[in-house]
């Protein structure tokens, strides 16, 4: 089934999003949902469930289009530690700048979905975790696979963490998670430019 050239879910989950957003979780109505997206309410409620299951279809789509960026700007590196710290940075500014995320956090009725990023956020770290590890695996396989899963968990949560909780300059933050995922591993860090 499609709407509008696109398919249900995408357009579902693109009107959630938008709804979100300008509303805030508590204001979001399925039947505003389905409204936007063209369809009938029962069709949301048949692709999502409920309210709390559309929410987190709508934050793990827009991680997955961030795990995207984080794989290009890995790809853009040929050290492990400018790779790390590029990736932590680009993690910080994007969600300092992402509508959605400043509105689970900082938003009106951001309470409601901050498990989403904190206590229920799994699906998240999980695929977070994932992602770089095979990432940095196809691209230094010279690498500790066990030892680089446990730090890119420790850098995943860490990110999180400075998400959630902002308390230094992205940069200051980028080049600490780069330092610690390189000494964990034994690797040089990659010599400063004068």
């Amino acid at each position: 089934m499609t709407t509008a050239g696109r398919p249900v879910r995408e357009a579902l989950i693109d009107a959630a999003a938008d709804l979100l957003v300008q509303r805030g979780y508590r204001a979001v109505r399925m039947r505003d949902v389905a409204a936007a997206a063209g369809v009938s309410r029962q069709t949301v409620y048949n692709e999502f469930g409920d309210k709390w299951g559309l929410a987190q279809a709508v934050v793990l789509r827009d991680h997955e289009r961030y795990l995207d960026g984080i794989d290009h700007v890995l790809s853009g590196h040929d050290d492990l530690y400018s790779a790390v710290e590029a990736a932590v940075l680009f993690t910080l500014e994007l969600s300092a700048d992402d509508p959605l995320k400043k509105t689970v956090l900082t938003g009106t009725d951001g309470e409601e979905l901050l498990p989403l990023l904190t206590t229920r956020a799994q699906p998240v770290l999980f695929a977070a975790k994932e992602r770089l590890v095979e990432h940095a695996l196809r691209q230094w396989p010279e690498l500790d696979r066990e030892a680089f899963t446990e730090i890119a968990d420790t850098a995943v949560r860490l990110a999180m963490s400075h998400i959630v909780l902002p308390a230094e300059p992205p940069e200051r933050v980028a080049r600490m998670i780069a330092r610690t995922v390189t000494r964990y591993l034994d690797i040089p860090e990659k010599p400063l430019v004068p």
